[in-house]
């Protein structure tokens, strides 16, 4: 009796394809809050917004004026928020341009700037905001307060926007954290709370909902911005569609202590740029004015 062959082998399995298509990373939860969402345009719309939902945090015995620019919202994908803000202030800048994200990070890679999207040194964001907005760009040292401050308040109610390094909170707000959680945001107004008697009706108009607020398109006097009783920024930055309001001296002392890269992040296996002394160095009470016309 014949024994039948064996079955013949199987074939062996096609080969594995030299590429796969990348699957969509894990959406971090600012970006996923922000999806399907769109900021509030406008110079003064979501600011008295935001005003509205604080007004019993502002002092009854001064008079507020409040000067604003529209910049708009984007989201960061990785560690641009610095690229980001950068983004967002060049469309105040020159609000007709159409640059993009891909463009502002492939040209601060070519510059040595960045690897990741990191933005370390004030001072290599001055040079890029150039390159990107080509008009004038200053790099303040030295912290916010003082004549600085006087500098950064004239320079916003002009309608110019800062770039500001400082250290982010969890709910984007600037904190103490040694720069371990250093961040970029995008100041575009400031809210300045003034003794009785500074400006009047006929000088500036009410908001039509805050009867307290006066609203400015125009820049403010100098004796408004040498000592004003209270100073608030309004200020953007990657990870929310909407206005942060934050006061001066709470984001200069964040600003100030910016000193070392996270450890976590350092540790990562990441290449980052660093300037030779490191974060406190790059970022330290510094800022970066951005000029909205070449005659400034």
């Amino acid at each position: 009796m014949s024994v039948a062959p064996p079955p013949p082998p199987l074939p062996p399995p096609p080969p594995a394809p030299a590429w796969a298509p990348s699957l969509p990373s894990k959406k971090k939860l600012y970006q996923a809050i922000a999806e399907g969402r769109t900021a509030v345009e406008g110079d003064f719309e979501e600011a008295c917004l935001l005003l509205t939902q604080r007004e019993s945090s502002f002092r009854k015995d001064l008079q507020w004026v409040l000067f604003n620019k529209y910049v708009p919202s984007l989201i960061q994908d990785g560690p641009k928020c610095g690229l980001v803000a950068l983004w967002m202030a060049a469309h105040l800048v020159k609000p007709a341009m159409t640059i993009s994200m891909e463009n502002i990070m492939q040209m601060a890679v070519n510059k040595g700037y960045t690897a990741q999207g990191e933005m370390f040194s004030a001072s290599d964001m001055a040079l890029l905001a150039e390159e990107v907005c080509g008009f004038r760009v200053q790099r303040l040292s030295g912290g916010m307060t003082g004549d600085n401050a006087a500098l950064i308040l004239k320079h916003l109610t002009d309608g110019q926007p800062v770039l500001i390094p400082y250290d982010e909170d969890f709910n984007h707000e600037p904190c103490l954290r040694s720069g371990h959680k250093a961040h970029w945001a995008v100041a575009s107004g400031v809210l300045l709370g003034l003794a009785h008697g500074s400006v009047t009706s006929e000088q500036l108009p009410n908001d039509t909902t805050l009867p307290w607020l006066h609203l400015s398109r125009v820049g403010a006097p100098a004796a408004w911005l040498m000592n004003p009783a209270e100073s608030y920024i309004f200020a953007k930055q990657g990870k929310s569609l909407r206005y942060q309001l934050w006061k001066l001296e709470t984001v200069a002392q964040s600003n100030a202590q910016l000193r070392e890269m996270d450890p976590q992040r350092a540790g990562d296996g990441a290449y980052y740029v660093l300037p030779p002394g490191g974060v406190e160095e790059g970022l330290a009470g510094q800022v970066v004015l951005l000029y909205t016309s070449k005659t400034n």
